[in-house]
């Protein structure tokens, strides 16, 4: 079993309907697998739901959305962009992401689509590091940013996004880029969604500033299917910029 399919599930990319098209982010896969499961991360409690929402419309180009068929190890992925990159933006790209209220910092991969159109997650080798999906947003520009991490691995240790659902809101994230400059994200709130009901457009939604997605597997572990049931997604707002 590949670590894509562990982490996203089985979806396979999907169109959406929209000016832009869109791969879904597989909802039905398990974004962080692992055997272990002997461990309970974190669960967002009621009170870390993000608040009303406005109208949410389809993922732009170079942003992602899930699938609910699943995708690499359980995560709904985008499909490419519709339209050609900005390569000026492109030229700036994140290297590293620090959480300090889970103990997070760590250099950021770089991923990308599987030959089969699955999306790409971080190798179950190194559970320990996170990646950007680098057909979404860089963090930073507009629209939601995407960044995947395990929740643990097949030998029982802990991923680096085990506790990510323990983030509450204003919590920060800092993302420092391939220019020495670093974006600071706010945390909004965070949501444990069904892989099987995983909803698109509220995570890969377009948005008017600057947003990100941070996701991995949550819920109950099928050990059946060594898939995780769930998603866990933490969603935070930029408040601003500096040099590092």
């Amino acid at each position: 079993m590949s670590s894509s399919t562990r982490l996203f599930g089985s979806g396979r990319r999907r169109l959406l309907a929209s000016a832009a098209t869109v791969l879904l982010l597989a909802a039905g896969g398990s974004l962080a697998v692992g055997a272990s499961s002997q461990h309970h991360a974190p669960r967002p409690p009621a009170s870390a739901g993000l608040p009303p929402a406005g109208p949410a419309t389809a993922p732009a180009a170079g942003s992602h959305a899930p699938d609910p068929a699943g995708s690499p190890s359980g995560v709904t992925a985008p499909p490419a962009p519709s339209a050609p990159a900005d390569l000026a933006a492109r030229a700036v790209t994140p290297t590293a992401i620090s959480i300090p209220a889970i103990g997070v910092h760590h250099t950021l991969l770089s991923l990308g689509q599987n030959p089969d159109g699955t999306l790409e997650v971080p190798p179950m080798s190194d559970v320990a590091a996170p990646g950007w999906d680098r057909n979404s947003p860089v963090p930073g520009q507009i629209g939601p940013a995407v960044v995947l991490g395990h929740i643990d691995g097949t030998t029982g240790a802990r991923g680096v996004f085990y506790a990510l659902g323990a983030l509450r809101p204003g919590d920060t994230v800092s993302v420092t880029r391939s220019d020495g400059t670093v974006a600071v994200f706010r945390i909004d709130g965070v949501d444990t969604y069904p892989k099987d009901a995983f909803p698109t457009l509220t995570v890969y939604g377009n948005t008017a500033d600057p947003q990100l997605r941070l996701i991995t597997c949550g819920g109950r572990f099928d050990r059946a299917t060594q898939h995780y049931l769930d998603n866990t997604v933490a969603y935070a707002t930029l408040t601003g910029t500096h040099r590092g």
